[in-house]
């Protein structure tokens, strides 16, 4: 399995039963797939629905149903729609109890940089702020490094999405918790070993006597 995939399943095990969870766009978006049998999770994007699902199979897209990027999603019954004021009085209400949310760079301190690359065309910073600040749990998904250089670092070289400390970062090596005191390391990816996710990152980790290997979310 991909790096993505392997990202996306182990995320869903933070779902629990009856949550509001928002997906950021991208690889968040994903997580929508591997909701755990019998599980309801109500995901919602900040364009303004609540209870979407996977992407439609090919040729059945709705080009009025898609995610806060444009992607394509499916609706689930009970789905509602709704503004985006009344989407963000939602999450800026601290009533999403997670968002999941792609990364750009998260440092020492537990913060994100996920919203602009200085020098580059920015569309506008969408939701992440407000999702950051207001979520209940922020959980980071993303890939440990980005063209050979680490993407978990000591200090932010981006602009910080805000200054709270981010719940938990996902990656396809480890999975890694910020705390007051750092970052220390919880899980290890499948086949992984804790010299390869030590070298690949730009921070020092917190390392337990033991760190045990990530499961996924089977099919």
């Amino acid at each position: 399995m991909d790096a993505k995939e392997v990202i996306t399943r182990r995320v869903a095990l933070e779902l629990r039963d009856g949550m509001l969870v928002n997906l950021g766009i991208g690889l968040p978006t994903l997580v929508a797939a591997y909701v755990p049998d019998g599980m309801h999770v109500a995901f919602q994007s900040e364009n303004g629905i609540i209870g979407f699902g996977a992407p439609p199979p090919q040729g059945m897209e709705d080009p009025n149903l898609t995610d806060a990027g444009g992607g394509f999603i499916s609706a689930l019954p009970g789905a509602i729609a709704f503004d985006s004021v009344t989407s963000f009085a939602l999450i800026r209400g601290g009533h999403v109890d997670m968002t999941v949310l792609g990364g750009l760079q998260v440092d020492s301190k537990g913060r994100l940089a996920n919203w602009m690359v200085p020098g580059k065309i920015v569309p506008g910073m969408g939701g992440a702020m407000d999702l950051v600040t207001g979520a209940k749990r922020v959980i980071v998904a993303m890939q440990h490094s980005a063209k050979g250089a680490p993407k978990i670092v000591e200090e932010l070289t981006l602009p910080p999405t805000a200054a709270r400390r981010v719940s938990l970062i996902v990656t396809e090596l480890a999975v890694i918790e910020p705390a007051e005191d750092g970052l220390a390391l919880r899980e290890r990816a499948p086949g992984v070993e804790i010299e390869e996710i030590v070298a690949n990152t730009g921070a020092k980790l917190s390392i337990p006597a033991h760190v045990p290997e990530m499961a996924l979310i089977a099919d």
